[in-house]
């Protein structure tokens, strides 16, 4: 479709593709609830990531990876899914075949599966997806895992992608706000052993069977793995599901299923990946991280500058800034990671920072826009203000009316003049259903008008064909003091029990009173369980009668301190760009070092680096200017700095960390390391002793490690003076005493 590949080949194994094309099923229903109320009226792939309907990443990604036949399984809002492939590019592309499967029955994945195999239109391995699905990797290597095993072994039916990512120990969430998921994978075959995602945490262990102990030799236990839900699989998977009625989840029953069959004996596998990319969109929180993701270009080719899957290529400008032809006042101000679609136009003394907004929208004067998502054809009147919401399409905010943190405004919504959206409210044209339905069925209300129309979505759905046990009111909402003067819509309800899954879930930051609160329980927690000093490693491997090796356990230490120094460059980039007080700051920087098992001095090195970055990335002409957007840096950030300096050896290690910098990533600091020491010594974020104790340390070192020193000797030498001054001083004061 335009987009160039990266790394991602047409998969070739000898003759066999030859015979038989690569095919792909995506499933284009999620089979969840997580997107309500929005996906009353349209269905979750066809909602825009970056101005781009999900399913589009999707098959742009297929195409890539040498996909030929994609069969698209189409359930909730069918006809909106049919009617937007007919009319996009995907059914015109050569050696790239996209057909269609519709149902009105299905209402899990295994019923699913098991339609497709009765038409009887699968003829090979296959990759099984879903329709909010982004990734670039290449399938070339696992496709070819996965046949070498099933050559040798004929109950290999499948192959699962997966991806280190470690989960906060103190939300018990990843990146993507998912549950934390445990695995226990066999470290020589890669073998698939243990599969858990709803752990119990009040008991604060895992129960493994005692014969996976027994039938293998070696187990690495992993709660530090994303499950990237892309799976290679064999025609046998199936059949499988057509044997086992039960099978309606993938993971929750097929998986677990086959793990715990010991009759039939079908395994699975896993295969790793390292620099591509691979995630889902599970809920808000998935869809904010996996939008940031795509700005800051983690997942290019698919990124808002290439022109993919009949998307509209956007011009990307300084620190992540995409913009098309817009209409924007001179004293707007489009801040850092922020896109700006087609046609829309913005008012005077506007900021937008951190945001995707969509096509043809209109945005008054004196609107403040951080963190949010705004779809296409939005009205938002002056003075307006957005946190971290998401605004689907035709909304119109009226003057002065206020979007909290987690707010998610449904399709044509009104918010009336000067009415504050409370934080984490979800408001539709349409009544919230009476029962809410399982995260097992389906999210069923087709509406064959066209997406986003409000015209009769659906009466009572029949049971035959799932789920909605309530009337949903097809006529036009009549204005209600619910939203304000001039508001329209209804404002669902937090049901009971609900409302920690709100904020684990939302695109909104965790609460800085709910991260403390968290914090203490998994402290309070660690003290109970480390008194008996069996705890294992976040990711540890058990094994009966053989030694770790060093080199893997050095290699897994490396790989965690640059995931950890990555993890915390982007928390502290955030904050400057989100304005987040360094009180919450350092809450997620504390989650951080308990889920890394990292020390205080890794924290001080890490946020070091990090402001240094953001110095240096920051305009500059001369080295002067450099050291002066360091001093400022450091001045903003003082106390964020200093709450991870509480003693020498930590503030040795910001010492280091500079010279490291100073010589290999950020060389345009070499010239002015010694400026920058005095003025962290001046600002009483480096004591004297750690200073001297750092030169102390390097005089047996070789001239080519004293560099610094050298630069610095001047400063040095006034340090000792003054510290020997000082001695003197007391030391006759202390005489004067004794006469």
């Amino acid at each position: 479709m335009g987009a160039q590949r990266k790394g991602a080949t047409r998969a070739e194994d000898s003759d066999e593709l030859a015979r038989v094309p690569l095919q792909a099923i995506l499933l284009a229903d999620s089979f969840a609830t997580k997107f309500r109320p929005i996906t009353l009226e349209r269905p979750k792939v066809l909602l825009p990531l970056v101005n781009v309907p999900m399913i589009s990443y999707t098959l742009a990604w297929l195409e890539s990876a040498g996909v030929e036949e994609v069969i698209v399984f189409c359930c909730a809002h069918s006809k909106q899914v049919i009617g937007y492939l007919e009319s996009s590019e995907w059914l015109s592309q050569p050696n790239f075949s996209v057909t269609t499967i519709e149902s009105h029955n299905s209402v899990s994945a295994g019923d699913a599966l098991r339609l497709i195999y009765e038409r009887n239109v699968i003829h090979g391995d296959f990759i099984l997806i879903s329709g909010d699905t982004v990734s670039n990797m290449s399938l070339t290597q696992v496709l070819q895992e996965h046949r070498e095993r099933k050559k040798k072994d004929p109950n290999a039916v499948m192959t699962m992608v997966i991806k280190r990512s470690k989960s906060s120990p103190i939300t018990r969430q990843s990146r993507l706000g998912t549950d934390e998921l445990f695995m226990a994978i066999d470290p020589n075959t890669k073998q698939l052993l243990y599969y858990e995602d709803k752990a119990d945490y009040s008991k604060a262990v895992i129960c493994l069977d005692k014969l996976l102990l027994t039938d293998n030799s070696s187990i690495s236990l992993h709660n530090d793995t994303q499950d990237c839900y892309i799976d290679i699989c064999s025609p046998e998977v199936l059949s499988l599901f057509t044997d086992n009625f039960d099978y309606q989840h993938l993971r929750r029953h097929f998986v677990k299923g086959l793990l715990v069959d010991d009759i039939m004996g079908y395994k699975i596998f896993t295969h790793e990946i390292h620099s591509s990319y691979a995630a889902r969109i599970d809920n808000f929180r998935s869809y904010d991280t996996i939008s940031k993701d795509i700005i800051q270009r983690w997942t290019y080719p698919f990124v808002p500058d290439v022109k993919f899957g009949g998307n509209s290529a956007t011009k990307l400008e300084r620190q992540g800034m995409y913009r098309a032809s817009v209409v924007q006042s001179r004293s707007a101000e489009i801040g850092p990671f922020t896109v700006i679609g087609n046609g829309t136009k913005i008012g005077s003394n506007t900021k937008i920072s951190n945001s995707v907004v969509g096509e043809g929208c209109t945005i008054g004067s004196n609107v403040s826009i951080e963190g949010s998502y705004i779809w296409n054809n939005v009205t938002i009147e002056d003075n307006c203000k957005l946190m971290h919401a998401i605004v689907c399409d035709g909304v119109v905010m009226k003057s002065g009316a206020v979007l909290e943190p987690g707010v998610v405004l449904s399709f044509k919504v009104v918010i009336g003049q000067q009415f504050v959206v409370p934080s984490y409210s979800k408001v539709s044209l349409h009544e919230q259903p009476i029962k809410q339905d399982s995260d097992e069925e389906l999210e069923y209300a087709d509406n064959s008008s066209g997406i986003g129309e409000l015209s009769s979505i659906a009466g009572t759905v029949d049971k035959s064909n799932g789920v909605m046990s309530s009337q949903l009111s097809g006529e036009q909402c009549q204005p209600t003091d619910e939203l304000g003067t001039g508001g329209i819509g209804y404002v669902w309800s937090i049901c009971e029990g609900s409302h920690e899954e709100e904020w684990r879930h939302s695109i909104a930051p965790i609460p800085a009173d709910k991260l403390a609160e968290a914090i203490q329980t998994t402290e309070d927690d660690l003290e109970l369980i480390t008194q008996d000093g069996s705890v294992l490693p976040a990711s540890g491997e058990l094994k009966l009668d053989s030694i770790d090796s060093d080199d893997v356990d050095n290699e897994d230490s490396r790989d965690d301190s640059i995931d950890f120094e990555k993890e915390v460059e982007a928390t502290f980039l955030r904050a400057v760009h989100e304005n987040i007080k360094e009180d919450h700051v350092i809450l997620e920087v504390n989650s951080l070092r308990l889920s890394y098992n990292k020390l205080f001095a890794d924290c001080a090195g890490a946020i070091f680096y990090s402001m240094m970055k953001l110095a240096l990335e920051t305009p500059h002409t001369s080295a002067s200017e450099l050291c002066n957007n360091a001093v400022s840096v450091i001045t903003k950030w003082k106390k964020l700095l200093k709450s991870y300096l509480n003693d020498i050896d930590e503030q040795i290690e910001v010492i280091l960390t500079f010279e490291e910098m100073c010589l290999e990533s950020a060389k345009e600091f070499f010239p002015v390391f010694a400026k920058i020491l005095w003025h962290l010594y001046d600002k009483d974020i480096i004591q004297e002793e750690a200073v001297l104790k750092w030169d102390d340390e390097k005089k047996d070192a070789d001239d080519s490690d004293k560099v610094f020193v050298k630069q610095s000797e001047k400063f040095i030498q006034w340090l000792r003076e003054a510290s020997e001054e000082e001695e003197g001083g007391g030391g006759e004061e202390e005489e004067g005493n004794q006469e």
